[in-house]
This record gives structure tokens, C-alpha cells and sequence, in this order.
């Protein structure tokens, strides 16, 4: 692996964002809106009306995420963990979780979650766009609870005082 580095997801990134999304919006149009829609609302907008929100997101002055970058392309971007095919297992998924809980940290932040998929078989790539536990697991994460066999929550403390229960 290439050295990487990491940059907010802005609308000056929107270009990098797009190509590494490509056409169908990372996974089947979702533009990485799942958690921020309801479901109806991500249903109805996906696709095009996806992406609008996502970029008025960005337009609004959110970051919705990171993008990594090795050379000049991004590899994947922190809203989603979706990479690129011809980056993925090399590690990549565990680097930018890693770099996403140090920008939260240097923003303020005192916790950092995910919500992924317990690979207990073979998923395509594509479907596990909000990673894997063990590459959670790895980047220091540890499981808070778990809704479902397959969807632990990990959580990551940034700093010792924000160790409560949530």
C-alpha cells in the first residue's frame, strides 16, 4: 500500500468524490445517504436525488466524510468505507477508520462510531459499504451492542472522560 493521506470530503473534493462513487453512487444510487435519510426518503431519492443531498450537504458546509487518497485518486471515502475495487483488502478499510477517529478527535470529538456488517460469509464488496467488524476492530474499536447476528455497533472513546454509557 501506497502512503496515503486523508482529506475532508468538501465541495472542492466533489470531482474525487464522483469518480470514486461512479455512476451508480458507490452502491446501487445510495450516495452513502442510508443513515441520513428515512427510509422512505432514501428510497424515493435514489439515484440522482441521493447524490443532490449528499452534495447540498456539502454546499451547506457539512463534511460528510474523508476521502483517502493514494497519489492523486481517492480510494475510498469515511461515509460509507466504500473503496475502489482495485484497492480493496490491502488494509485500506482499517487505515481510514483509523484516520477518521483521529479527525473526529482533533474536532473536538469524544466517541466515534460505526455500524458494520459481521462477515460471517463471503459478501460481495459493494455490499458491505459500511465495512467490516474486524477491520473495526482493528483501527481500535470495540463492540457496544449488537440488534442483529450480523450488525455489531463499534464504538472508539477518543479521550478517557467520555467513557459513559450512551
Amino acid at each position: 500500500m501506497n502512503k496515503l493521506e486523508f482529506h475532508p470530503v468538501t465541495s472542492a473534493r466533489w470531482k474525487d468524490l464522483e469518480r470514486l462513487f461512479g455512476p451508480n453512487g458507490a452502491c446501487g444510487g445510495g450516495w452513502c445517504m442510508w443513515w441520513r435519510l428515512s427510509n422512505r426518503e432514501f428510497k424515493v431519492n435514489k439515484g440522482v436525488g441521493n447524490k443532490r443531498k449528499l452534495k447540498k450537504l456539502m454546499v451547506d458546509g457539512i463534511v460528510p466524510g474523508l476521502l483517502a487518497y493514494d497519489g492523486k485518486l481517492p480510494v475510498w471515502s469515511i461515509v460509507c468505507l466504500f473503496v475502489t475495487r482495485t484497492a480493496r483488502r490491502k488494509g485500506i478499510s482499517v487505515a481510514l477508520i483509523k484516520a477518521a477517529a483521529e479527525y473526529v478527535k482533533k474536532q473536538g470529538g469524544h466517541l466515534i462510531e460505526g455500524y458494520p456488517t459481521e462477515a460471517n460469509k463471503e459478501h460481495p464488496a459493494p455490499f458491505v459499504w459500511m465495512g467490516v467488524a474486524s477491520a473495526f476492530r482493528e483501527a481500535g474499536f470495540e463492540e457496544a451492542a449488537r440488534r442483529s447476528p450480523t450488525r455489531p455497533i463499534m464504538r472508539r472513546y477518543l479521550r478517557a472522560t467520555s467513557q459513559k454509557s450512551i
